[in-house]
């Protein structure tokens, strides 16, 4: 019995890969070695720095498909060796602990997470409001508004609507509202097509640019979303429901990498964005703006 060629194929490229895993987790080893190097004497483990280090990860895992358990493993492994680098104990830290400590501080800044997003605030911090960019988004077609949303949903789609898992919609409309852009778009099944349609919604969610990209990405939970009112559904809330529950029932790693990249850090820019923009809200007054609403 003659072996499929493509077996050997795939398992050159996996010896390949190990060996370039390997290669950068001796080139990290090295970085370890000169941080302790330059480190303050006496400064031992630092859980903030890993919890920091691990949800960087996990949050790049997440883009490219890669199960968190399988991240969170790997960073196990490679703290686990610089601590033995430096000498350090590997019962400094409770399991517990280091748990907690992944997890972001809700009581702080809830959408900021440290490495993420640290460029992006900084930049967003001399941003305008979002209610800023309305006068601009109405002055573009509206033609061009409904060929990008139709284009990008239906390419993220894809695969769900062939398989017949929006089914559903075929001959109803679902609203989309963007409330601090001023966008709007109803769409549905016509025909198996995902598209853009001129008829009513009969359900439509609303919410802000950041909190829509949150809920895409599934950086937020939409129960959360909806019981705090930062998404509300209105018109046919069966209908809403279903489309919701659908959509939670798809695997994340289903839907295309692009767009999954695209969506992900797109709502952890924004998310960093209205942080920042709290966070200027909050400051001192040093001159006097107009009043804009909250994203």
């Amino acid at each position: 019995m003659h072996a499929d060629p493509r077996l050997a194929l795939a398992r050159g490229l996996i010896d390949r890969l190990d060996a370039g895993i390997v290669a950068l987790a001796a080139a990290r080893r090295r970085a370890v070695a000169l941080a302790a190097q330059v480190k303050p004497q006496g400064l031992g483990r630092d859980p903030d720095r890993e919890a920091a280090v691990h949800r960087h990860a996990i949050g790049v895992a997440r883009d490219l498909g890669l199960p968190r358990p399988t991240a969170d493993g790997l960073l196990d492994v490679l703290i686990a060796d610089a601590c033995a680098l430096q000498g350090f104990s590997q019962q400094g830290l409770s399991q517990q602990g280091l748990a907690a400590a992944r997890t972001p501080n809700e009581h702080a800044h809830p959408e900021l997470r440290p490495m993420d997003t640290q460029w992006p605030y900084r930049f967003a911090s001399h941003l305008p409001h979002p209610s800023r960019l309305q006068p601009l988004l109405s002055r573009l077609p509206r033609r061009l508004h409904d060929a990008v949303f139709e284009h990008l949903a239906a390419a993220a789609m894809k695969a769900p609507t062939v398989t017949g898992e929006f089914a559903f919609l075929e001959g109803r409309t679902l609203g989309i509202t963007v409330t601090d852009l001023g966008l709007h778009w109803a769409f549905g099944l016509r025909g198996g097509r995902l598209v853009v349609v001129g008829d009513a919604p009969e359900a439509e969610v609303r919410g802000t640019a950041t909190d829509l990209l949150l809920l895409a990405s599934r950086s937020e939970d939409a129960d959360t979303l909806f019981f705090q009112r930062r998404l509300v559904l209105t018109g046919d809330t069966d209908l809403g429901l279903h489309a919701r529950n659908t959509l939670d029932r798809l695997e994340w790693e289903q839907l295309p990498l692009g767009p999954r990249i695209l969506v992900h850090r797109a709502a952890q820019h924004a998310a960093a964005a209205r942080a920042a923009w709290h966070a200027r809200r909050q400051a001192p007054v040093m001159r006097d703006e107009p009043a804009v609403p909250d994203q």
